[in-house]
């Protein structure tokens, strides 16, 4: 097994503008998330949050970051988002073990000391996505089966952008400190996420793109100011960070899908300043 954490940092709209293709990769994109039997992560300085890739296969996995964190054990003064991408498997909390099909999801409380994750099938391994954002209050650990999941449809096949939102972790069904997170599934047909774009003021974003309906699928990711776009070509499994002054939205070449998670000093989902179509640039 392997761990490793590598650090994302700050950026205002000024340093990116003269930002080369590979700067700009750098500085926003994950590659790897997902390598058989290690923990990949990454810290972003955007309001703390901690994501990544837990692929457990032969051997349970578990999240140890104290130093790192100043504290005594990983969730001590944070909370967890996980959704499974990959095959069947599960998440033992504090020894109450929960079995995790794909797609479904999980909120574990602050003060969880122990979040271990395991594969049924090493051959097939289960894929947890993870999330975490600094906390406040210990709100109860909950389960998140996809057969559960606040469906909302949204867009059309007109402007290329018919879409599911799978609402997760949302202030509209569940208590957290500031974390949510959900799944989103384009139409075949459809490779616009987002558009009309818009910014996040009050908190940031990332995005995880993954089921490209094709192995040559991309996906143009747009972020930066309204007026100085930037654009990030990323694979399957791939992450890219939103500070919250950037646009986010996405076109692909094919229909895929994609993870989000926020988190700020705002929970309420529909809070953000949409960005006119003359305004982009």
């Amino acid at each position: 097994m392997s761990f490793s954490m590598q650090t994302n940092y700050s950026h205002s709209p000024e340093d990116i503008r003269h930002y080369s293709t590979e700067q700009t990769r750098e500085q926003f994109l994950v590659e790897k998330l997902f390598n058989a039997g290690d923990i990949l992560l990454t810290y972003t300085y955007n309001d703390r949050m901690i994501f990544g890739g837990v692929t457990p296969a032969e051997a349970p996995l578990e999240i140890k970051l104290d130093k790192d964190l100043g504290v005594d054990y990983f969730l001590q003064r944070r909370e967890l988002g996980v959704i499974n991408i990959g095959g069947n498997g599960s998440m033992t909390i504090d020894g109450d073990k929960e079995a995790m099909v794909q797609h479904d999801g999980y909120y574990v409380g602050m003060g969880a000391k122990h979040v271990v994750f395991e594969s049924d099938d090493a051959a097939n391994p289960a894929k947890f996505y993870i999330v975490s954002t600094p906390a406040h209050k210990t709100y109860p650990n909950k389960k998140l089966p996809f057969a559960n999941a606040l469906a909302k449809p949204m867009g059309d096949q007109t402007h290329m952008n018919k879409r599911t939102i799978y609402k997760y972790i949302d202030a509209s069904q569940m208590d957290t400190c500031q974390l949510q997170m959900g799944y989103t599934v384009l139409e075949p047909g459809s490779s616009w996420n987002t558009m009309p774009a818009h910014t996040h003021a009050r908190r940031m974003e990332t995005y995880m793109y993954f089921e490209f309906a094709e192995p040559e699928t991309r996906v143009f990711h747009y972020m930066g100011t309204p007026g100085e776009s930037k654009h990030v070509v990323m694979d399957n499994e791939q992450a890219v960070v939103n500070p919250s002054w950037s646009i986010h939205c996405g076109v692909g070449t094919t229909n895929y899908s994609f993870i989000w998670a926020m988190c700020g000093e705002n929970q309420t989902y529909d809070d953000m300043d949409a960005v006119t179509m003359d305004q982009m640039k």
